[in-house]
């Protein structure tokens, strides 16, 4: 139970980290990877509410946000650099 409460408060240090630099990154690059690290960091708080609940359906849930975000990921990657491979 420390461990989870350890990789708390570390994801809630990474989400912090992620705001900051979503608001102050100096391109549409930083803030495009604050964005990322945000949405995964809340994927991971989701995932620690779900090992403190014990609740089966929230792990069916990251399954699919996890894949959401990596196309995200991809799409707004190629919306950067404007199509080019």
């Amino acid at each position: 139970m420390i461990g989870a409460l350890i990789a708390l408060l570390f994801l809630l240090l990474a989400a912090a980290a992620a705001t900051y630099r979503m608001f102050r990154g100096p391109d549409d690059a930083h803030r495009a990877i604050g964005s990322d690290l945000m949405f995964f960091s809340v994927v991971g708080l989701i995932g620690l509410i779900g090992l403190f609940t014990a609740s089966p359906v929230v792990f069916d849930l990251i399954i699919i946000a996890t894949v959401v975000g990596f196309l995200a990921s991809i799409s707004l990657a190629r919306a950067l650099t404007n199509g080019r491979r």
